[in-house]
């Protein structure tokens, strides 16, 4: 102490975790873009048993135990950003608030490897029946089918589609303007016929005077919860009509879809009519390599280009 290099513990053994993620959730979360799925993740972590411990006697033993029942229940990539995020918590306290004794415990425990890697696209059954209209007959909300429509016609990322604003679109010109985007720069999307349909019958229902403010009043999370929904009320009537009909239902048929999926069938579908610079333009990828992630041709569809 006297010669002033002892450095005091005393704030990392009087805060316990939990407080450390309220102060972090209204200093740093609002920072970001993805404020409420950080949001959301917060509170998951508050809401675990080790929230209530102090930060100075959180081990990394502790963050592995925590790791090991999150994987029981999470896929992989779930995991790694909680941890992500908790370690940042960590990083943070030592930094900024006064802590520079506080070890991070995150980053001495094996992170998980996630498999990102999907081909999912919208399939029809054996029936016939398309997956996003079954999709979009079983949900029971009003706005939901318009962001899906969109979603396929447009490859935008749902916070895209969820932020979109009244003056940032040109039904005439048939372009919607992203000025803050994923990868931080805007770009400018192309709308379809059926998109440019959509927004038009939107804007006519709003009534009245639609040339400023958000198309859609909804937040991200909440549209991922309407998009579950409607497929699990979808794969349940499915599997109930091919009872009735004697069918083996197919077990890949409305299972396993993410609302994200819809930009891959999205890329998919405009890769057949753009070229790959073009179309880097309209996803707004950087690289083309992260772009191939996204564009899944079926075999048949490549076979039909053959002589």
């Amino acid at each position: 102490m006297s010669r002033g290099i002892w450095v005091s513990r005393s704030e990392a053994e009087e805060t316990t975790l939990l407080e450390a993620l309220v102060r972090y959730g209204k200093e740093i979360t609002p920072t970001k873009k993805s404020v409420i799925t950080e949001t959301s993740s917060l509170r998951i972590l508050a809401n675990e048993e080790l929230a209530t411990r102090t930060m100075a006697s959180i081990r990394s033993s502790d963050i592995a135990h925590l790791r090991d029942a999150w994987l029981k229940e999470y896929k992989a990539a779930t995991v790694l950003r909680r941890l992500q995020l908790l370690s940042h918590v960590f990083n943070i306290a030592r930094k900024e608030w006064g802590m520079e004794s506080l070890a991070n415990p995150v980053e001495l425990v094996r992170k998980p490897k996630p498999n990102d890697s999907r081909s999912r696209r919208i399939s029809t059954s054996q029936q016939g029946t398309d997956e996003l209209e079954c999709i979009i007959k079983a949900t029971g909300s009003t706005l939901l089918p318009s962001i899906l429509h969109l979603a396929v016609e447009t490859a935008m990322r749902r916070s895209e589609i969820v932020n979109l604003r009244w003056e940032n679109i040109d039904l005439e010109r048939r372009v919607a303007h992203l000025p803050a985007t994923k990868n931080g720069s805007p770009r400018d999307v192309p709308l379809s016929t059926k998109a440019t349909e959509v927004l038009q019958a939107l804007r006519d229902a709003c009534g009245g005077d639609t040339s400023t403010g958000r198309v859609f009043h909804l937040r991200e999370d909440a549209v991922t919860r309407a998009f579950e929904r409607a497929v699990s009320r979808a794969r349940g009537k499915y599997v109930q009509e091919c009872k009735e009909a004697s069918i083996r239902p197919d077990e890949k048929f409305l299972a396993d879809l993410r609302f994200h999926d819809l930009r891959h069938e999205a890329t998919s579908r405009l890769a057949q009519t753009f070229q790959l610079a073009e179309l880097t333009k309209v996803t707004g990828h950087k690289d083309p390599r992260m772009l191939m992630r996204y564009y899944h041709p079926r075999a048949e569809d490549l076979a039909k280009r053959l002589a």
